[in-house]
């Protein structure tokens, strides 16, 4: 018999990236009761990783729970990031309606748009937060008429258009149904939520299914299930059966061997879990997202959206600089190995295949970001590896070369405008719209992907600083013919040693330098950026002559230009197709793919 699960309801917090979502929970928590009124609680306590911490950003789906008069609410917080939409598409299979949080100052923005598509898909219930009402900036109004126009857009019935709308401080912890009235705390979003969101509806009784939605891993108990049981009740000890909606000859049995719910930010272990509870279950060894945990003998797959293919690949390879070895824990082919196939276990927009040589390996994601945070998390995890310049994965589409597009927003000071449109013209975009808003222009353009690599910094340079820029995958269209990538060259060391202050002084005349004085250096890894499109060695350890004459000012004090130091990122945006990135726990070098001076001169001979 089918009840209706009156004490539970699962929402999911979607918005785009910096709108607020993970501190609004953290204020949801706090005022739930979830904490001890003493408790010290760090910020955005749902974002647990320090890359998160530290880039302000969401990558992994997080899961939380806050009672609210005897009812339980089950928080799914999501990603913002395009990068990492394979995350959001398979949260949404697990709630029954959303919350739409959209920032008072700067409206919805194009990754507000791609997950509520998803969610209006799968008719979800929605709930409008317009967040940081207390903005000096926030133009409440007229942001509210942009959700509504971006609801139609998007063929939104009735019923989602009618959607209840809640005005929040996530800061301040405080919510009204008006943004005349200032709010006290967040009862206002707790009643709307308790009102309006669906309660989940099921038979306890019937053929128990769950839809694994994510995977966690534990290096004692392997891998960890997320889900929500769609139907019957999941109990410890309990044979079950595994199929999937994609691919119809899996058909694997196993055994349940525990089961935890989410209770605050942690978890507690339960015997069993009915209709509509999200959990998390160990004992099946290689799990996979998207596979159905059944009844034992029963085959009835619950559907799943197909996660979006990769459109960005790098090469991941083993240390083979002068230097490897000396800083990672972490360096042989085996063990970077298992760590991507580790990887691969949590990240579903993820591919690993094995490269051209026996220490490489093709990785395939979703875009840079999406790829320079796992070698972030790699190389504070210990690793030490070198990787390849990124490049965009190209299709056959009826017997024509296609390439994936990006929708690129801009949110850019007006009179910078002309430089962004330059800059777009030249890596092959093209203007969509442009719309001004107050003393700010917005600008959508479509370009290739390839276009956009190393262009943020260019970006921020153009737009001096004041700029926002987001992207969000179009579609795979005709090939766009060459762009050119990089217009500067590097300045590349001629020997190895410890770099001097008088080489560097006489190599600084050619160009930027990237590295200071006393740094270690090996012939061939790229120590400054010259403004020609050419490549020039310098000799970045040469010491100055001593001789028994002295002339006037010769002992000067040589003065230098501080060094320009890169980010993971920016080093990624900068590196050429003949350039690696060396990546270890400690330092980041770029360094050519040749290292011989005599032996790179003989290739690009060849290659003219």
């Amino acid at each position: 018999m089918k009840i209706k699960r009156d004490d539970l309801r699962n929402v999911a917090i979607i918005a785009h990236v910096d709108h607020g979502k993970t501190t609004l929970v953290d204020g949801m928590l706090k005022q739930s009761g979830t904490f001890r009124e003493n408790q010290a609680v760090q910020e955005r306590v749902m974002d647990s990783n320090d890359i998160e911490r530290e880039r302000g950003i969401t990558i992994l789906a997080k899961n939380a729970s806050a009672e609210y008069n005897g009812i339980k609410i089950n928080i799914v917080d999501t990603p913002g990031h395009a990068d990492f939409g394979g995350e959001v598409e398979r949260v949404l299979k697990m709630v029954d309606g959303v919350l739409l949080l959209v920032d008072a100052a700067e409206g919805p923005m194009p990754q507000t748009r791609f997950v509520l598509s998803k969610a209006l898909d799968l008719d979800l219930g929605v709930i409008i937060v317009i967040n940081k009402i207390d903005r000096p900036d926030a133009r409440v109004y007229e942001v509210v008429d942009e959700v509504l126009e971006l609801l139609m857009d998007l063929g939104a019935s009735d019923e989602q258009l009618d959607s209840p709308m809640v005005f929040c401080s996530g800061r301040a912890g405080t919510a009204s149904y008006s943004p005349e009235v200032a709010g006290t705390d967040l009862k206002p979003l707790m009643d709307t939520i308790v009102n309006y969101i669906t309660p989940p509806e099921g038979d306890p009784d019937d053929a128990t299914a769950v839809l694994v939605s994510s995977i966690d891993y534990n290096d004692y108990v392997g891998r960890i299930a997320v889900g929500r049981i769609e139907r019957g009740t999941l109990k410890v000890n309990e044979p079950v059966s595994i199929c999937d909606y994609h691919d119809h000859e899996l058909s694997k049995s196993g055994k349940i061997t525990a089961i935890y719910q989410f209770t605050g930010v942690g978890r507690t272990q339960v015997q069993s879990a009915t209709v509509g509870d999200i959990v998390m279950f160990s004992g099946i060894e290689d799990i996979n997202i998207g596979n159905t945990v059944c009844a034992a003998g029963t085959h009835q797959p619950i559907p799943f959206v197909k996660i979006s293919e990769p459109t960005v690949e790098m090469t991941f390879s083993v240390n083979n600089s002068p230097f490897a070895g000396r800083e990672g824990k972490f360096v042989t082919t085996r063990q970077i190995r298992d760590r991507l196939n580790r990887e691969l276990l949590r990240d579903v927009s993820l591919r690993v295949s094995d490269g051209e040589t026996a220490d490489s390996f093709r990785v395939c994601g979703r875009g840079e970001m999406h790829l320079s945070i796992l070698i972030e998390n790699m190389r504070r995890e210990g690793f030490e590896f070198q990787v390849s310049t990124p490049k965009v994965l190209y299709k056959t589409i009826d017997g024509q070369l296609c390439e994936p597009f990006e929708e690129l927003t801009v949110d850019v000071p007006a009179e910078c405008s002309g430089s962004v449109m330059e800059k777009m013209g030249v890596r092959k975009g093209e203007l969509q719209s442009m719309t001004p808003v107050g003393s700010r222009m917005k600008m959508v353009f479509i370009v290739p992907e390839r276009g956009l690599f190393g262009y943020k910094s260019d970006f921020l340079t153009d737009t001096k600083g004041e700029g926002i820029m987001n992207t969000l995958f179009h579609d795979y269209l005709p090939y766009k013919g060459d762009i050119e990538r990089r217009t500067n060259g590097s300045l590349i060391a001629f020997e190895t040693g410890e770099t001097i202050t008088y080489g560097l002084y006489n190599a600084q005349e050619r160009g930027t330098l990237f590295l200071g004085a006393g740094e270690p250096v090996y012939a061939g890894q790229v120590v400054g950026m010259s403004p020609k499109n050419e490549d020039i060695a310098v000799n970045v350890c040469k010491r100055k002559q001593l001789t028994n004459t002295r002339a006037s000012g010769s002992d000067d004090a040589l003065r230098l230009i501080p060094p320009r130091r890169f980010s993971l990122e920016e080093s990624l945006e900068f590196i050429g197709d003949d350039e690696l990135l060396e990546v270890t726990p400690k330092t980041i070098r770029i360094r050519k793919r040749i290292l011989d001076h005599a032996m790179r001169m003989r290739e690009q001979m060849k290659n003219r």
